[in-house]
């Protein structure tokens, strides 16, 4: 049976899950006009839609699971839920007031919230119990304080440059720290189809968050090193025809890596290689 996949049309979304896609395996369309293509091979339909809407087709069934983003998944209140965090697209929610005004969430009570995710913020108010009136704007939000339609603002932050471009000023925690990420219909019985891109995406995802370090190093100082390189699971170790001198693999975050080939070699490591990974099942 086809798999029906929903992933975003236009956007950075679209492009990051279009890669990743890609590095899963998967076949992409070439004209970005196309609203529907077939991968063949993997007997998987593709339908690029807005993602704003995607959660709603996938939570009512018509599609059997779909890429957009959590706070996007939230407001829509969509029978749908997450099953994989893809590791892209990342953001804040948070609320906005002027800059001058103190304020703190206890205080939102009686204020008017104007956001362009009213389901998102509705949920979180309701869930502490705050009343507030939640006013619906589509696009950009930044100017509905100064044109008095709002006291505040939820909306979301990248760098918060544009919210200091207004005059605006985050506080309280974060609603929401949002990010791409795979649904699907709430209780539905999950293909094969879907278990295996599935498990392909996850692949890429910790792919793309670890490398693999080989390294020499004396058999007395294994396991100080093998504490600064544990792996997923465990190390792998051979042993070199050089006497009293092992061989390390093993994968490390990718992030960290140069700290630890600095922390490695300071115990007396040599031959520190770092190869990326392309993909992986784990």
């Amino acid at each position: 049976m086809t798999l029906r996949l929903a992933v975003p049309n236009k956007g950075s979304l679209s492009d990051s899950s279009a890669l990743m896609l890609k590095e899963a395996g998967y076949r992409q369309r070439n004209d970005p006009r196309d609203l529907v293509f077939f991968d063949p091979e993997n007997d998987v339909e593709f339908y690029y839609l807005r993602p704003r809407d995607i959660a709603i087709y996938v939570g009512s069934g018509e599609l059997d699971a779909g890429v957009t983003g959590r706070d996007l998944l939230i407001d829509s209140a969509a029978t749908a839920a997450e099953v994989l965090s893809l590791d892209f697209g990342r953001s804040t929610f948070r609320f906005a007031a002027p800059e001058g005004m103190a304020i703190s969430e206890a205080e939102l009570s009686g204020l008017r919230i104007a956001t362009a995710y009213p389901g998102l913020v509705q949920r979180y108010l309701d869930e502490r119990s705050i009343t507030a009136s939640v006013v619906r704007l589509d696009g950009a939000v930044e100017s509905a304080i100064r044109l008095g339609v709002a006291d505040v603002i939820a909306d979301v932050v990248s760098t918060g440059g544009t919210l200091r471009q207004a005059g605006l000023k985050v506080f309280g925690d974060p609603l929401l720290s949002s990010e791409a990420v795979v649904i699907e219909r709430t209780g539905a019985e999950r293909s094969t189809a879907l278990e295996t891109m599935i498990r392909r995406l996850n692949g890429v995802v910790i792919a793309r968050q670890y490398v693999l370090v080989d390294y020499d190093v004396q058999t007395e100082l294994l396991e100080q090193a093998c504490g600064l390189t544990p792996g997923i699971e465990s190390p792998t170790i051979s042993p070199l025809q050089k006497s009293g001198w092992s061989a390390v693999r093993a994968m490390v975050k990718r992030k960290e890596i140069n700290q630890i080939m600095d922390e490695l070699w300071s115990i007396g490591a040599r031959g520190i290689l770092v190869t990326d990974i392309h993909a992986c099942r784990l």
